[in-house]
């Protein structure tokens, strides 16, 4: 079973942690991360894009000429593709991009990727993380005490924490996430992890039910 050094703000270490293995000893399946991150960019695009046809485009009401006797190709109307400012073939319209993944598979592959991320050194498990006030200037000197300040963090909370999240959007490269929030592609992007310990607590619990119900 993994097991992982509590640490204080301070960068002082603590009790040890032992981690779920059926959430953080999972097999790495890069083709699990593929296909959640493909899901998650594709839910995130907005398809908004679109063309006008020929039926779409005003004006070109009546035939340009006549259809016989002038000498030149027959036309419709000056709104069909061909004409400069016509209609476009086959253009982009409005569109969703969304597709789904089986729940398990979802599950599937966050564990896989946190698994991952623990072999690679880049998970950190801190007590707590309390603040006074909005302060981007403590954030800051936490990230610096635990050997994290000016790289990519992503900081785990167990639930709602306005303080946390409003401190930390204006350092570069960090991210604040709930532990329900958490997803594969936050957990890749991310050179650093940063976890509380009761934000752990409710990652495993999540991931580890889910491990029971496929199993069931």
């Amino acid at each position: 079973m993994a097991q992982l050094t509590i640490v204080t703000t301070a960068g002082k270490r603590g009790a040890t942690l032992e981690l779920d293995p059926s959430v953080f000893e999972a097999p790495v399946k890069p083709h699990l991360f593929h296909a959640e991150v493909r899901r998650q960019l594709a839910a995130r695009r907005s398809g908004t894009h679109s063309t006008k046809n020929r039926h779409a485009v005003s004006g070109g009401g009546i035939k340009p000429w006549r259809q016989k006797g002038t000498g030149r190709a027959r036309q419709g109307s000056i709104r069909s593709p061909q004409w400069a400012g016509g209609g476009a073939v086959f253009g982009p319209v409005p569109r969703g991009y969304e597709h789904s993944l089986p729940k398990k598979v979802r599950a599937a592959a966050l564990r896989s990727a946190l698994s991952q991320r623990l072999r690679d050194g880049a998970l950190v498990v801190v007590d707590e993380i309390r603040l006074e006030g909005f302060k981007t200037k403590r954030v800051a000197e936490i990230l610096a005490a635990l050997e994290l300040a000016g790289g990519s963090v992503l900081i785990v909370s167990e639930g709602p924490d306005a303080l946390l999240e409003r401190s930390a959007r204006n350092l570069p490269g960090v991210s604040v996430l709930r532990a329900q929030g958490l997803n594969v592609y936050d957990v890749l992007r991310h050179a650093k992890l940063l976890f509380t310990r009761a934000a752990v607590a409710s990652v495993q619990g999540r991931l580890a039910r889910a491990t029971r119900e496929v199993a069931s």
